[in-house]
This record gives structure tokens, C-alpha cells and sequence, in this order.
């Protein structure tokens, strides 16, 4: 009986984390479709074949306009690269695209605080920085090259087919392709495939932070990340927090709520950042890489990565400690108060009537068979569609 009462426990807290950041949910995916609706796929590679700022700046706002599901952002990286976008391109664009996109930082404004988001921002641009760096001293001809052979053999990863459709509307103003019946369209096939991509990774970060929540003692956290010695904590943080991602499993949004919980258990404010940028090293991306750029190509952007993420961790805990905005309340609303009729309700019922709309609107415009395809290899979409 007291194995039920637990499992019910975490699941309704589990519960209670989404409550908590379904509307967040439904309008970061809404601000994205429209941003995805109204900026093609297409000009990407010609625009991100160097590695100069220039092209570094566009892949950073072709990311902020693209997905945060990791799979996704993954799978579109390898297709630019090979279509002439360079390797350290295709990279910047894949942090952008899982660090700083729209949903993300609604979701941390409303379950962490307005500071996280800000902080992942911030270390998001850093993390920028940091990689075009560190690719310039480190990356040689010879590592590209292996990376481009091996993605030539076009082995299968995740979520290619969605990676590859490019629903956006060209033509005219942007208010015009925006209210438009296609842009309504485009928008509504974004939103409902951008769920698709990314529901198993919420459901799974979900029930993961329920549970750690609900059957990991306070202690423990504090134990294990030195919160009765601040300085030892705020070294272990960034170093930490990416090993955490890895093996969590969990990619793109569905981290916030585990990032939660590691907050609420004494994990320093740079560890939590970190870890949340950590989405595109864990387990099942590596593999991804592997398959896509082979064994060393995968260690050294696993290396460079770390070093990346941890370093805008380390950035981030010093610049908001000096301007003093380090919250200092670490109770996480979901996970200590749970369900109440509140604005929260109030905006999940008119949210869920926004996605119901748009939903409604991608079944009545073909969107069961965009679904079968989003695994769907790219090669196979481009003889799809020729």
C-alpha cells in the first residue's frame, strides 16, 4: 500500500509540473510555428558556409527561428552541413536552436523565474562564443572531412523526415503570408509537428522530476552538491550538471522540469544552467552523432560541448552574481503547492482551446501523412516529393 501511495505521489506531481507549463507549452510551440511559417529552410546552407561572424551570427537566428527539439535540430544540422553549410555553422545553429527558442525561455520564466531565463540566454550567446573559439583552435580540415564522409552514408537518426519538411510561405508581406490561409496552415503543421517531436521527451523529463521530487530526501541533494560549502558547490555545479544530462535520456524542453527539481535540491544557479544546455550531449544524441559523423567526430563534439557548457555555467554564476540577481528562493510552485484554480487554470482552458483550433486545422489539411514521415530518412522526403 505505502508503494502505491508513493508511485501516486510522484505521478501527481509529475502532473502538477505540467499544469504548471502547459500554457507556457502551447504558446512557445504557437510564437514558434509562426516564426518557422514565415522563414524557409531554404537559403540556410548558402548563407552558413563560413565561419566567419557573419555566418555564425545568421546560424545563431536560423536557430532562435527553428525547433527546440534536439532530435530535430540534430538531424537539420547534418542536412545543412552536407548541403555546404560549414561544420562549426551547423553546430552554433544546434545550440541556438535548443538554447535559445522561444518556449524555452517562457517555460523557465514560469516555472523557475524570469533570472533562468535570462540566464539561458545569456549563456546561450556565450556558448556561441565559446564553440566558434574553440573550433577555430581546435577543429582540423582533416575532423570535417571524416564528419562529411561519414554523413554522406546517410545513416538513419531521429525525427529526419520532420527535420527536412520546410512548410514555411514565401511571397509577400510578412503580415500578408502570416494571416494568410497557408500561413494559418504552415503554423497549425509546425505547432502539431513540434508536439509530435518533443511529447515523449516531456512525458519522460515529467515523470522523472516527479519521481526524484517525491523519493529523493533533501538530504541526499544536499549531500551531493556541497550546499553546507557554497564555494565547493559553485565549482562542482557546471562540471556537474551536464554529466546529470547525459544520463538522463532527456532532450529539448522536457529538462526544465528535472532542472526544477535539481534547483530545489541545492544544485549551484551556474549547475542548473548548465544542465539545461546539456540537452544535445546526452545518451541518445551521442548515438545520433555516431551514426551521423562516426566515433571521433562524436567524442570531440561531446568534448568540445562539454567544455562549452560548463564554461557558460561558470560564466553565467559570475556575471548574475556580480549584478546580484541570483535568486535565492529555490521553492519550485509545482512541486510544493501543486493544482490550485488559479490564473495557471484559467490560462491552460483558453490555451488548450488555442491548440485544439490548430490542431483541428492540421487533420483538416493533410497532417495525418506528414506524421508517418517524420522519420522518414531526408532522401527518401526529396524522392517523396519529386
Amino acid at each position: 500500500m505505502q508503494i502505491v501511495q508513493s508511485i501516486g505521489q510522484a505521478l501527481f506531481t509529475s502532473f502538477s509540473m505540467f499544469w504548471e507549463i502547459l500554457w507556457p507549452l502551447i504558446l512557445g510551440f504557437t510564437l514558434s510555428g509562426i516564426v518557422q511559417a514565415v522563414v524557409s529552410h531554404r537559403a540556410m546552407a548558402k548563407t552558413l558556409g563560413c565561419d566567419g561572424p557573419r555566418c555564425l551570427t545568421f546560424a545563431t537566428l536560423f536557430g532562435i527561428a527553428s525547433s527546440s527539439c534536439s532530435y530535430a535540430a540534430v538531424a537539420l544540422a547534418r542536412s545543412i552541413f552536407l548541403k555546404g553549410a560549414s561544420f562549426t555553422a551547423a553546430m552554433v545553429f544546434e545550440l541556438a536552436s535548443t538554447n535559445l527558442v522561444i518556449e524555452l525561455g517562457i517555460i523557465l520564466i514560469v516555472l523557475m523565474g524570469w533570472q533562468f531565463m535570462a540566464a539561458e540566454f545569456v549563456g546561450g550567446i556565450l556558448m556561441v562564443i565559446f564553440i566558434a573559439l574553440l573550433f577555430r583552435l581546435t577543429l582540423t580540415s582533416r575532423l570535417v572531412q571524416m564528419a562529411k564522409t561519414h554523413a554522406e552514408k546517410g545513416l538513419m537518426g531521429r525525427m529526419e523526415g520532420h527535420a527536412a519538411m520546410d512548410m514555411s510561405v514565401s511571397g509577400g508581406s510578412f503580415f500578408s503570408r502570416l494571416f494568410s490561409r497557408r500561413g494559418f496552415t504552415a503554423i497549425s503543421q509546425y505547432f502539431v509537428m513540434d508536439w509530435a517531436s518533443v511529447w515523449v521527451d516531456i512525458v519522460l523529463g515529467l515523470l522523472i522530476a516527479g519521481a526524484l521530487a517525491t523519493w529523493v530526501p533533501n538530504s541526499f541533494w544536499q549531500a551531493f552538491f556541497f550546499t553546507s560549502n557554497p564555494t565547493l558547490a559553485k565549482i562542482e555545479g557546471p562540471l556537474v550538471g551536464p554529466l546529470v544530462a547525459i544520463v538522463s535520456f532527456v532532450c529539448s524542453v522536457g529538462n526544465i522540469p528535472l532542472a526544477a527539481v535539481l534547483w530545489k535540491g541545492g544544485i549551484s544557479f551556474g549547475g542548473v544552467v548548465s544542465f539545461i544546455f546539456a540537452d544535445l550531449i546526452t545518451l541518445p544524441v551521442l548515438d545520433i552523432y555516431r551514426k551521423y559523423y562516426g566515433w571521433k567526430v562524436m567524442g570531440y563534439i561531446l568534448l568540445t560541448f562539454y567544455i562549452t557548457m560548463a564554461a557558460a555555467g561558470y560564466m553565467v554564476e559570475f556575471l548574475f552574481q556580480a549584478l546580484g540577481i541570483i535568486p535565492q528562493d529555490r521553492k519550485v510552485v509545482a512541486i510544493t503547492e501543486g493544482i490550485q484554480w488559479n490564473y495557471t487554470s484559467i490560462l491552460n482552458i483558453i490555451f488548450l482551446v488555442l491548440a485544439a483550433i490548430l490542431v483541428i486545422r492540421f487533420f483538416r489539411t493533410g497532417g495525418i501523412p506528414m506524421l508517418r514521415m517524420m522519420n522518414t530518412p531526408e532522401q527518401e522526403m526529396a524522392h517523396h516529393h519529386g
